[in-house]
């Protein structure tokens, strides 16, 4: 079995995976019931636990809860007894548990998950359990296609498209951190055209674009043809909360005045992916921005639709 926290975490891709081999996710939920001190025995099993999980545990102890013989019944049992700060209910599949919920700073979601569910769908799972930074920066020239929603920008006519994914803390318009949009797309676009592209963009046109899309064009020189220098300056940028102040003004080409980056930020240029994990402080920990288009896409298909679906919705199973 895995478990995968999405919060606020002190690696560079934002997320905690812990394996925990020989157990199935209804097993090891079975074991929390027979706990003298669960809020212990959670943190000792997931490297710290996620938040309000051990009231599960707390609740069957006081409440002489009987422990779950199928999924069904552990489905019951969640919604009835963990405390979950979310107008979702927690979500369980046949191999799965997700829950999201709100540690009174930002959202932040768990998800269990079996083995074998892992390897029958690594299209859903590939980025989940990948917890190593950098992501491998190869690319092929070959098609690369997917079916999970994105918010898509006028670009070229061309094949292949340049995919925007940004996570992080911040509110998205009246949501919260995980009322997510999903990725912008630019069709028809390699990921070194993409600064040519916003460059030669309209400010008109530029305004109705998705809040990412505008805030990677505020973030690039004029006259700069060279996208990992915006994701350079977003590394530089301090706060939960990075978004520029005015999201039509654009720099001079060359290097703004901002502070240098965090000794901990990370950043990384290849062809056809640019990548950054922002350390912003000891609180938040990291948020990230991969750029890549459809030529590294297709040489890592599986984790490049798993990392859109991770953009797309908080819960990865959605789509």
């Amino acid at each position: 079995m895995y478990f995968i926290q999405r919060w606020r975490e002190e690696t560079p891709l934002g997320k905690r995976v812990t394996a925990l081999p020989g157990v199935t996710v209804l097993d090891w939920f079975r074991q929390g019931w027979r706990q003298d001190d669960p809020e212990k025995w959670v943190g000792e099993q997931l490297d710290g636990g996620p938040y309000g999980l051990e009231s599960i545990f707390e609740r069957a102890r006081e409440r002489q809860l009987p422990e779950p013989e199928t999924m069904d019944q552990l489905r019951e049992l969640l919604i009835e007894h963990l405390w979950a700060e979310s107008d979702d209910d927690p979500r369980v599949g046949w191999h799965t548990v997700r829950v999201r919920t709100n540690d009174d700073e930002t959202d932040l979601a768990y998800y269990f998950v079996d083995d074998a569910m892992a390897a029958d769908y690594p299209e859903t799972f590939a980025f989940l359990l990948h917890d190593a930074w950098p992501l491998p920066g190869d690319a092929v020239d070959a098609d690369f296609v997917h079916d999970v929603p994105v918010q898509t920008v006028a670009g070229s006519s061309g094949p292949g498209a340049v995919f925007s994914v940004r996570l992080g803390f911040d509110h998205r318009g009246d949501g919260t951190s995980l009322d997510l949009a999903g990725a912008v797309a630019f069709p028809g676009l390699t990921l070194p055209e993409l600064a040519a592209h916003l460059d030669g963009a309209a400010d008109a046109d530029a305004g109705a674009w998705p809040h990412d899309a505008r805030m990677l064009r505020a973030l690039l020189g004029t006259g700069e043809r060279d996208i990992a220098a915006a994701l350079r300056r977003f590394a530089r940028l301090y706060g939960y909360d990075p978004t520029p102040g005015d999201l039509t003004a654009r720099p001079a080409a060359g290097e703004p005045a901002l502070p240098e980056a965090h000794p901990r930020t990370l950043v990384r240029a290849d062809p056809h992916l640019v990548q950054v994990a922002r350390y912003i402080d000891d609180f938040w920990g990291y948020d990230q921005w991969f750029l890549f288009d459809s030529h590294w896409a297709a040489a890592h298909p599986l984790l490049a639709r798993s990392l859109l679906r991770w953009a797309a919705h908080w819960d990865p199973c959605e789509f």
